[in-house]
């Protein structure tokens, strides 16, 4: 089949190299804009672009699709058209133009898990199983009818990102499946249980303040789901600490440590024991920190290095801005 194939970040990556590596034809590439780094004004181009001009392949890049892109993918004549992470929302006329539509790779298992942070939302609410669903595009926000599931499960330290490179694989593989069952005819689609459906949004910088009254549990899900981006946060003293890895520490406090505040270093911390910060419901091992101006380290090494100490309180709230 003639596959435009629409994506921009790496979870795109994997099913773009599937399709060239197969008996489809990628007649064209679709990505985001370019736009400038978070830091300095430096363009920075997505994973999708690198990879098409890596390897020669038809580039096209919408300021908004379903206005500036009209004519381009027309005369590209798709049998069908994949999306993976694009980024932007497809008018119905966009979603007539192959002869078999639109489909999207989604990193839930919907209907749970609809809109833009489903990796991360996983993570953060303690899931543990998830999965890439194979769906045709509609002009809802991942409405669509159902077109093939493949489930995995969430191991108990994986990260956002982790998981995000788990789940591109797995979506490579099953939109090949559903390719051939378009061409063969033997597609199925299930609509969706819209009642029991649930909608994310883009996580922010404000929504991964650490509050240490909070579980350990709480706590490790909301640092390991917003591994990589955003990254939970928290703050000692004046400084910004961000904070990428943590473990649940299973043991009983001493009666000295259960007396300290939530969010305080605890004295059972060292830089061979491991860094253990109070919690609303016993204590978390921090595994891999950041500094203002730092690089990522273990948490041991910070402490170490005099970086962190014990006894140290680390702040529940605070303002971003």
């Amino acid at each position: 089949m003639r596959v435009v194939f629409l994506g921009t970040p790496e979870f795109a990556i994997p099913s773009l190299d599937a399709l060239l590596k197969s008996k489809h034809q990628v007649v064209g590439i679709v990505s985001q804009p370019d736009k400038p780094s978070d830091r300095g004004n430096k363009v920075v181009f997505s994973a999708v672009k690198e990879y098409a001009l890596a390897n020669g392949l038809p580039l096209f890049q919408f300021p908004k699709i379903s206005r500036d892109g009209i004519i381009d993918l027309k005369a590209l004549k798709p049998d069908i058209m994949v999306t993976a992470a694009y980024g932007q929302i497809l008018s119905q006329e966009v979603l007539d133009i192959p002869k078999y539509g639109v489909i999207n790779i989604h990193g839930s298992i919907l209907p749970k898990y609809r809109g833009a942070s489903p990796i991360q939302a996983a993570i953060m609410n303690g899931e543990t199983e998830t999965g890439v669903t194979i769906m045709k595009t509609e002009a809802g926000l991942d409405t669509g009818d159902i077109i093939k599931i493949v489930k995995t499960p969430i191991s108990e330290n994986e990260t956002a990102g982790e998981l995000s490179v788990k789940l591109a694989s797995l979506g490579a593989l099953a939109l090949l499946d559903v390719l051939n069952s378009f061409e063969n005819g033997t597609v199925v689609f299930t609509e969706q249980d819209h009642f029991n459906a649930t909608v994310t949004k883009k996580i922010t910088k404000d929504e991964c303040i650490i509050n240490w009254e909070k579980s350990s549990r709480e706590i490790k899900c909301l640092i390991h789901g917003a591994n990589p981006n955003p990254v939970a946060r928290t703050l000692l003293g004046e400084n910004i600490v961000k904070i990428y890895k943590a473990r649940i520490f299973d043991k009983s406090l001493n009666e000295e440590c259960l007396k300290l505040a939530n969010g305080t270093i605890l004295p059972i911390s060292s830089g061979k024991d491991g860094v253990f910060v109070k919690t609303g419901d016993g204590a978390i091992e921090l595994e891999e920190m950041q500094l203002p101006g730092g690089k990522i380290l273990p948490a041991k090494v910070l402490m170490n290095g005099r970086k962190i100490n014990t006894y140290d309180c680390f702040k529940n709230t605070f303002n971003l801005n």
